[in-house]
């Protein structure tokens, strides 16, 4: 099997345009969802890359799964954001617990969703970066990120003149 290259988005449904009011007339074409992945360990303590989302996309959410504890004595975290620092999500914080394998929760606020609705008119780049109050020691994750390919300007639906 081999991998092809889609310059997105890519819609995908049976009727592209709306030409009444009944189900089958409606449009109904929707993007597609598309995910990147990476892994991120307790070494990462700098802001280590992990995604290049394209412009205008959409992040739907990110997916943090623990394969290795990490053993921070306390406040654990790995913080998802951009390449200027902003938080897109995190996952731990002020706990005394360690980041156990599993899935952990990701949390995300509402200035963090405003720019996953939107990532804007240029490629985005997604870094983590791990951190703990104590001493770190072990500890791996592998973080997915899934988001809609949008045109750069962030347009899901084609205009009337692109069909």
């Amino acid at each position: 099997m081999g991998f092809a290259t889609h310059l997105g988005p890519w819609l995908l449904g049976t009727v592209k345009n709306t030409t009444g009011t009944t189900a089958g007339t409606i449009r109904n074409m929707g993007a597609t969802m598309v995910a990147q992945t990476a892994t991120t360990t307790v070494n990462d303590t700098t802001a280590a890359l992990e995604f290049c989302i394209p412009a205008g996309s959409q992040i739907v959410d990110f997916t943090v799964d623990i394969t290795t504890a990490y053993s921070g004595t306390t406040g654990n975290t790995i913080t998802i954001q951009t390449a200027a620092g902003n938080s897109l999500a995190t996952v731990g914080g002020a706990t005394t617990t360690p980041l156990a394998v599993g899935r952990a929760t990701t949390n995300y606020t509402g200035a963090q969703v405003g720019t996953m609705l939107n990532v804007g008119s240029t490629d985005l780049l997604v870094y983590a970066v791990y951190a703990c109050a104590g001493t770190a020691s072990g500890g791996a994750a592998t973080i997915t990120c899934r988001y809609i390919v949008k045109g750069s300007d962030g347009a899901a639906n084609p205009t009337t003149f692109q069909n």
